[in-house]
């Protein structure tokens, strides 16, 4: 098959107008929509030497003339990467708003700053529609993807709306926003080692073993995490100074692949899991509808299917869930609705063919009582949207029932994790914080 010919292609550089042409050819079959004038208008700003596309900082060359170039390879290679995301547009993760988040000065310099930017153009542009453009320059794209043909409001009571977008396409822009922090640090770090080798003039020449420090010094690299917080209580830790600097330091401790964002822990003991990103944290966040009552989505497939093993240890990171071999409550109400009545949950035949069959519903869990009272805790597991108009419900599970049938899949599941759990122990467990018992029956101990 002939390459396909791109006008002004001179050396390996072409114009950012067929850069901008070739990029639209290129990701016209993704699953995740893009933008054609992506050079045009960046939000990483073209005249800074780099664009955004996908998850890629392609960088920018400036000929004689004072015109801007793009690379043909790397707007091809990103391309191809954007290709290779598989987007679930119902797997959504919500973004904002926000309550207490202040969109002042969070948009200096370059940095895409992508959670920022929507919420601060649906702001100003009164919510999601056509695109248009701001006095400040805002688009309807960022690093090439047209965002708002995949965004979803959802209103409440009439008055609160928030805004999702698939987790495909935030872990997308989470990991060009971290490109693009790490492209400008080693760029700074460059002119910096540059200007360190020029002849010293008025400056001080630095000792030979002296450390650079401060906002000039190179970016370090995020380091695995290896239980350094194990046992420290998320309340004390979050007091301390610097703490919302605290997780930027490792990758995260779940997917490994991504630089951490936040420091995840247990709301029932209340100690410290481990840094995770933002996309994991959302994943672990429970889907709440109300106080008591979740709905168990696609993602519970991962969260206890296929990346089962690393999310367990992930959540039995914490002492107290650890000590007596279970889970938070939301956690387990999940597992039991997603796990323990899978064959339960009635199926229908599936339209696209005579033979497939799929699932009923959407699954929904709610209880009563908390795993404070177990004995007075009931699990009850029910299916909502029926194609045939039933709200069926599938059980009624205990909390001590539920609680058993964890720790016998556990032990099947991850028997390293199962192998490190129980039996109960109290010692060093909070005292006050949340406490983990508050039945002293002795029926209510016996769970543990």
């Amino acid at each position: 098959m002939r390459e396909r010919v791109v006008p002004g292609r001179t050396g390996g550089l072409i114009s950012s107008g067929a850069a901008d042409a070739l990029w639209a050819a290129l990701t016209a079959d993704s699953t995740v929509p893009t933008a054609s004038a992506v050079l045009a208008c960046s939000p990483a700003d073209a005249q800074a030497g780099y664009v955004l596309l996908g998850s890629r900082v392609v960088a920018m060359v400036k000929t004689t003339d004072g015109t801007w170039r793009v690379p043909e390879a790397e707007v091809r290679r990103a391309a191809a990467e954007l290709n290779a995301v598989e987007m679930d547009d119902q797997d959504l993760i919500r973004i904002g708003p926000f309550r207490g988040a202040s969109m002042k000065d969070r948009d200096e310099g370059t940095l895409m700053r992508w959670r920022q930017r929507i919420s601060r153009e649906l702001q100003e542009l009164g919510g999601p529609g056509p695109a248009a453009h701001s006095e400040g320059g805002w688009t309807s794209h960022l690093a090439g993807i047209d965002w708002r043909r995949i965004l979803v409001q959802q209103i409440r009571d009439r008055t609160q709306r928030s805004w999702w977008l698939p987790r495909a396409v935030v872990r997308l822009l989470d990991a060009a926003e971290h490109a693009e922090t790490q492209w400008l640090q080693a760029a700074q770090a460059r002119q910096t080692s540059t200007a360190a080798a020029r002849p010293p003039s008025h400056q001080q020449v630095r000792p030979a073993d002296s450390r650079q420090t401060g906002p000039d010094a190179p970016p370090a690299r995020p380091r695995p995490y290896n239980g350094e917080l194990q046992g420290q209580l998320y309340t004390v830790l979050s007091r301390k100074p610097g703490a919302s600097r605290t997780a930027a330091g490792w990758m995260c401790a779940v997917c490994r692949t991504a630089s951490a964002a936040v420091l995840d822990h247990c709301h029932e003991h209340g100690y410290v899991r481990a840094p995770v990103c933002q996309s994991c944290n959302t994943q672990e966040r429970p889907d709440h509808l109300y106080s008591n009552d979740i709905r168990v989505a696609g993602r519970y497939t991962r969260l206890f299917d296929t990346d089962a093993a690393d999310w367990l240890r992930h959540w039995h990171r914490c002492p107290g869930c650890r000590a007596r071999t279970t889970l938070p409550l939301p956690h387990l109400a999940a597992w039991t609705a997603h796990v323990a009545c899978r064959s339960l949950r009635p199926t229908h035949r599936d339209a696209r063919s005579s033979r497939a069959r799929k699932p009923c519903g959407v699954l929904r869990v709610s209880w009563t009582g908390s795993q404070n009272t177990p004995r007075s805790c009931l699990l009850t597991v029910t299916v909502d949207f029926c194609p045939s108009g039933e709200h069926r419900v599938l059980a009624q599970v205990p909390y001590r029932e539920a609680a058993e049938r964890f720790g016998t899949w556990l032990a099947e599941a991850a028997p390293d994790v199962a192998a490190a759990a129980g039996p109960d122990r109290l010692d060093g467990l909070p005292a006050r914080f949340r406490p983990v018992i508050a039945d002293t029956s002795s029926e209510g101990q016996a769970l543990f």
